[in-house]
């Protein structure tokens, strides 16, 4: 099954150990706070206990949305001029940081 998954979390730190888990389950990042793959059913369940762990009592919004190929087949996208962007996750949230 193919899943979005997406995040805001406060800690610097515990948002790139998160990242990192979403590649470790071989994730692809189409946003900095945004991954998509495929991952049965247990492995979702395994990946939130992970990020689960990683947050702790930390402040933090975790979606995850298992998506059908019908539903996947149907999305619009639009990008532009982002060949040369990296991902970065020390990228500040907003510009008082």
């Amino acid at each position: 099954m193919r899943i979005l998954l997406v995040y805001d979390i406060v800690n610097d730190r515990q948002r790139a150990k998160v990242a990192d888990a979403c590649l470790d389950y071989g994730l692809d990042r189409i946003q900095y706070s945004a991954f998509v793959g495929l991952l049965n059913r247990t492995y979702q369940e395994e990946l939130m206990m992970r990020i689960e762990a990683i947050i702790g009592d930390g402040a933090a919004c975790i979606h995850l949305y298992p998506i059908d190929e019908k539903a996947w087949q149907k999305r619009l996208i639009l990008e532009r001029g982002m060949d040369s962007l990296e991902v970065d996750d020390d990228v500040p949230l907003s510009a008082d940081e």
